[in-house]
């Protein structure tokens, strides 16, 4: 976030800020399910919720545009919520007849997603590791060890724009910029 806030100010300013122990707390209790504590240490600095106003009750998924990248966006906690609720399964996993195999488990909270929720990216509560799924292809688990690698990744790619070496984004007039 100090990247962000140092190369584009403008998109930094538009975030609305933290949540609150009480709102993870209910959202918990409404998923049924305890946020691993580097989400929850992400979501008391960055609760990246849309202004109630802002949120398109048509899409799967509301985020602020272009960050971390140009088609997907980090959730708060009411998209997780909402994303969770939608993939969630009774029996724990879907296909139910692919337990080890499954394309979502109920352990996995989404915390990044394309405005469809056909893909994004998802950290596992039973180890932390962090995993990506996309509608129609098999689902990949541990793609990072733990949220802060994938966030030292998102830091790397931030750097590489502001440096001028990513191909297809740029930083301008204080706002990520993709081509």
């Amino acid at each position: 976030m100090n990247l962000l806030r140092q190369h584009a100010p403008a998109d930094h300013v538009d975030l609305p800020g933290p949540a609150t122990e009480q709102m993870i707390a209910a959202a918990e209790k409404r998923m049924g399910i305890g946020l691993p504590q580097d989400l929850r240490a992400w979501l008391l600095q960055n609760n990246l919720d849309l202004p109630e106003e802002d949120v398109d009750d048509d899409a799967a998924c509301c985020g602020f545009a272009g960050f971390p990248d140009e088609g997907s966006f980090f959730l708060g906690i009411r998209a997780m919520e909402r994303l969770y609720e939608n993939r969630s399964m009774l029996g724990g996993f879907d296909p139910p007849d692919q337990p080890e195999n499954p394309f979502w488990r109920n352990e996995w909270i989404p915390f990044l997603s394309d405005q469809d929720g056909w893909m994004g990216k998802f950290i596992d509560v039973r180890d932390g590791r962090v995993g990506k799924w996309f509608a129609g292809e098999i689902t990949t688990t541990g793609e990072y060890e733990s949220l802060a690698h994938y966030f030292d990744s998102v830091a790397e790619m931030l750097t590489k724009i502001a440096d001028g070496e990513h191909p297809v984004c740029e930083f301008a007039e204080g706002r990520l910029v993709w081509s």
